[in-house]
């Protein structure tokens, strides 16, 4: 039995780094309320862990009756209920200290969650730098971005005057918490205060040139651990401040179409061989999971045209996307869209194209 937890608090419990701490209350209640959601990727005898396994059934029905599926016959448990279960592994939104003390405080065997130099590995890896990296990588005719760790306020201010506008990225952060955007003349009053904050709190910052952005998407992927890097499938998604807002279910040949538009699909194909290549060996005997490239479509004024950026972050967890691609699994040719509202409680809604 595979034990599944949606824990979308993940990236702020890297930035912590601590075996117990308060999530945000908007992140609490995500996790809450939309619990149940690994049944799209589960299997039939799997468990979910949830705060309310009554809740989590009737919203599991909600959904099934939404996509006109069956949906994995699984078990809805909650913490107190973790010592009886008879598991075999583990699958969370992403593997962090606090998910792992919260586990083998509710009598999970430490033998199934990862160790403290495993997860030290990954809260490194998913420091914003590791896509700055990847992204002098992929730089090819067609692409556009750059992006530079800043250790010091010097280093942002420098960085800064030479672009005049730029997007400044706390290392571990989530949903648009950690990212700042700023004009040269704004810095005193606008910025000045979160760098020295964020620099205190995370060692250090990443910064890039602020583009004309044009459309989000992603390309999302699984690691086997072993130096190969398994695509899942494309992920078109939009955001709101930096934050998720929702996400295309389409057939892959419909997804890519739409991408096709402002850029070859010979340039797709070549960057995701790259990706493929590079963050596979990176990877290698280091993590195993689903784990997401964000890109974006970029338009310059001035070269004229549109061109993409191949890696604005990586996440090495799983994604909307993965959900989104879940969906698109059990769900023949589905054309949807999918986001998450919130009126007192959070609601994963699905709605056909």
């Amino acid at each position: 039995m595979t034990l599944h937890v949606f824990n979308p608090e993940h990236d702020i419990a890297l930035a912590s780094n601590l075996p117990n701490f308060t999530a945000p209350r908007a992140a609490r209640g995500l996790r809450s309320d939309l619990g149940y959601i690994p049944v799209l990727w589960a299997e039939d005898g799997d468990a979910v862990l949830v705060d309310d396994a009554a809740y989590a059934e009737r919203q599991m029905e909600d959904l099934s009756k939404s996509l006109d599926v069956v949906l994995p016959n699984v078990r809805f448990v909650t913490k107190a209920l973790l010592r009886n279960l008879k598991l075999s592994s583990i699958s969370p939104w992403g593997w962090d200290k606090t998910l792992c003390c919260e586990l083998c405080r509710n009598g999970v065997s430490a033998g199934l969650c990862l160790s403290q130099s495993e997860l030290a590995i990954i809260r490194a890896l998913s420091h914003r730098e590791l896509g700055a990296k990847l992204l002098a990588e992929l730089r090819v005719e067609g692409t556009v971005g750059e992006s530079v760790v800043c250790h010091d306020e010097d280093d942002v201010i420098r960085y800064l005057e030479d672009h005049e506008q730029i997007v400044a990225k706390a290392p571990w952060s989530s949903s648009g918490r950690g990212v700042r955007m700023v004009r040269i003349g704004d810095y005193e009053s606008k910025l000045k205060g979160w760098v020295k904050n964020m620099l205190k709190q995370q060692g250090a910052l990443v910064a890039e040139p602020y583009y004309n952005k044009v459309k989000d998407f992603g390309m999302e992927f699984f690691s086997d651990g072993n130096g190969t890097l398994i695509f899942c499938g494309l992920s078109l998604f939009r955001t709101e401040q930096s934050a998720y807002a929702g996400s295309i279910i389409a057939p892959e040949q419909v997804k890519q179409s739409l991408i096709s538009r402002y850029i070859s699909v010979d340039l797709l194909k070549d960057i995701k061989g790259k990706i493929q290549v590079v963050l596979a060996q990176w990877l290698k005997g280091k993590y195993k999971g689903p784990l997401g490239v964000d890109m974006m479509i970029v338009k310059d004024y001035l070269a004229g045209g549109y061109f993409l950026h191949p890696c604005v972050e990586v996440n090495l967890r799983r994604t909307m996307g993965h959900v989104a691609l879940s969906i698109s699994s059990i769900v023949a040719d589905a054309k949807m869209v999918m986001q998450i509202e919130t009126d007192n409680v959070f609601k994963l809604k699905i709605q056909m194209l």
